[in-house]
């Protein structure tokens, strides 16, 4: 039995496998009559560590002025470029593991994720520990990890 889903979770942070995933939910969708939600997380666990607790918070604000632009973008995309709009973007501030797992899914109810491999280089996976591996362990929902671009499927 096939399953259809209906409401599909991208997480992207500007990576290219992040983007591969956004490309895929859109076919996905499109075939299904599916909704797709992108979301950006700006980890505020990195912020932390890399100014040392010292941002007085302008640098959260620039980090969601940008998030916003890259969305917006995304979106802009996927009408010209697929014509596709059923699509809403978001921003969260927070550890992306738990708001990708949890948070996330459980306010906006999608029943698919569909993450790209890997967004960190090897030592940041090493220090931060990868999200696409944390949510394939821990989400309550169908993961789909995607590697590859949409015309390479076979």
């Amino acid at each position: 039995m096939d399953q259809e889903y209906q409401n599909i979770l991208v997480p992207v942070d500007g990576s290219k496998e992040s983007e591969l995933a956004l490309e895929r939910a859109i076919f996905v969708a499109k075939r299904n009559g599916a909704h797709v939600d992108v979301l950006n997380v700006i980890d505020t666990r990195a912020m932390a560590y890399n100014f040392a607790g010292m941002s007085d918070g302008s640098i959260a604000y620039q980090l969601v002025d940008k998030s916003k632009e890259y969305l917006s973008q995304l979106l802009k995309d996927a009408k010209e470029k697929n014509g596709f709009d059923n699509m809403d973007i978001h921003i969260r501030l927070g550890n992306p593991k738990t708001i990708i797992s949890f948070d996330f899914i459980h306010d906006h109810h999608n029943d698919m994720i569909m993450i790209g491999a890997s967004g960190l280089s090897r030592m940041q996976r090493a220090v931060m520990g990868s999200v696409t591996s944390y949510v394939k362990r821990n989400a309550p929902v169908d993961v789909l990890v995607v590697r590859t671009a949409v015309d390479q499927q076979n």
